[in-house]
């Protein structure tokens, strides 16, 4: 018995489809490159034969692990210590007059601000990079699930009471998944957030990673290295996008469901 395919959309149409815009991007990007003919609009070509290049006979590999060592260690630290934050300023109103006039401060302060502070008090070492990048990711999470929190369902609470939940089953089957979209929320928002300050960071005063590799190559103007460094990092961070958060997103749409 043959199977019934009709009712089947084709994924592969979709995945063309998906890829279109990127296409006509790179299309757009290389007839500019040709019309202008200036070195500082290299094309897409000659930025990924050097991207490879570096790849395989550069030290790119040595500088993205770096960043991306940073990138992971600042991402959960942020994310732990923003859900905790998060959840007891939404449960209890006297810890939430308490700690949001520090929220709103760190909210409003800018990242380049608070990179320079924890260089200046910490040393130019990694302990003031991990810091920094940390602290100006960390309001984010915190007002996403401190408004997560507040949303809980009152009626499931009160039945978790009534049915005597341990804490342990009050975690894991109503607080983790009520807070699932909120958490994913942040954690999609905090990625794209923490990878551009790791970048600034390093490139202020780290000696290692894709942030100190543009900042060499700015001060010699070389656009092609710029864009193959930053083109190497970005891929990077569209895969962990596309890859492990959505398919976070599909599993916590099926609880919803």
């Amino acid at each position: 018995m043959t199977p019934d395919t009709s009712v089947t959309p084709d994924a592969r149409p979709k995945r063309m489809w998906g890829s279109a815009p990127l296409l006509a991007m790179l299309a757009a990007w290389q007839l500019a490159a040709m019309a202008l003919a200036d070195p500082m609009l290299p094309s897409p070509t000659s930025v990924g034969a050097l991207l490879v290049r570096e790849a395989l006979h550069g030290p790119l590999l040595y500088h993205l692990a770096a960043t991306l060592g940073r990138v992971a260690v600042c991402f959960t630290l942020a994310m732990a210590l923003g859900t905790v934050i998060g959840f007891a300023m939404g449960a209890s109103e006297r810890t939430n007059h308490w700690l949001d006039p520090w929220l709103q401060l760190f909210l409003n302060l800018p990242a380049m601000v608070v990179a320079i502070l924890a260089f200046i008090w910490l040393g130019l070492g990694e302990t003031a990079a991990i810091v920094a990048v940390t602290a100006s990711k960390l309001p984010n999470v915190v007002v996403i699930l401190r408004e997560g929190t507040r949303q809980r369902s009152r009626d499931l609470a009160e039945m978790a009471r009534a049915f005597r939940f341990s804490r342990k089953s009050l975690l894991l089957h109503l607080v983790l998944p009520e807070l699932a979209p909120y958490l994913l929320a942040a954690m999609r928002s905090g990625l794209a957030l923490v990878w551009k300050i790791v970048l600034l960071v390093e490139l202020l005063g780290r000696s290692s990673g894709i942030g100190f590799q543009m900042h060499v190559y700015f001060q010699l103007l070389d656009i092609t290295y710029i864009l193959a460094y930053a083109v190497s990092f970005m891929a990077v961070m569209q895969c962990v996008d596309s890859f492990l958060l959505r398919w976070m997103e599909r599993h916590v749409g099926r609880w919803q469901r």
